[in-house]
């Protein structure tokens, strides 16, 4: 909440999405530019960045997500980083808006500059859901739907069923519905 004005209200949302290749953070940024855009209704874009060893080296994907135009297509001060190894955590933090929200995989992440943070075993959550580690980057993305409501569930569910590789969709939407669930949690709900 930013001014009083909960995320999912705001005008512009940016969502930093960084871990290292492999874990599906750009497949990720593509499922949340998607969901907010074609069936949420919003404007979004979405662009990516990863080494050149795309397995295992740096990789983040940086979506944008507004009711009005978008005038410039990059994150300039998150409101939500999902960090989903220690790398990505370090050196995205100091880039997170004052009162942004902060999701670490609690497994992979080990030291949090911040008490406000949300330390979830996101890639053991994706293990139980789905039997591999490989979706934890979609069970972060029903942490985000949750926790801040910037994108509907339903939105996410029909934007998987287009943008899942071939025979990965059921363990997407396992993925998916893992993170819905530990976000309920979360707030209690």
């Amino acid at each position: 909440m930013k001014n009083g004005i909960p995320l999912k209200d705001r005008e512009r949302v940016e969502v930093r999405l960084a871990g290292m290749g492999g874990q599906g953070m750009v497949l990720a940024g593509q499922v949340l530019a998607r969901a907010a855009a074609v069936y949420d209704g919003k404007n979004a874009v979405q662009s990516q960045s990863y080494g050149a060893q795309q397995r295992g080296g740096p990789s983040q994907s940086e979506v944008v997500i507004s009711t009005g135009e978008i005038d410039y297509p990059r994150v300039v001060s998150a409101d939500i980083l999902v960090a989903l190894t220690q790398e990505a955590c370090d050196k995205h933090f100091l880039n997170l808006r004052k009162g942004g929200i902060l999701i670490v995989d609690s497994g992979l992440v080990d030291r949090v500059p911040t008490s406000h943070a949300y330390r979830v075993p996101v890639t053991e959550l994706s293990r139980k859901a789905t039997g591999r580690p490989i979706a934890a980057s979609i069970v972060a993305l029903g942490l985000l739907a949750e926790l801040t409501g910037v994108v509907s569930e339903e939105a996410l569910r029909a934007t998987l069923a287009v943008e899942s590789p071939r025979g990965a969709l059921d363990l997407n939407l396992r993925a998916l519905e893992a993170g819905l669930e530990e976000g309920r949690r979360l707030k209690g709900a």
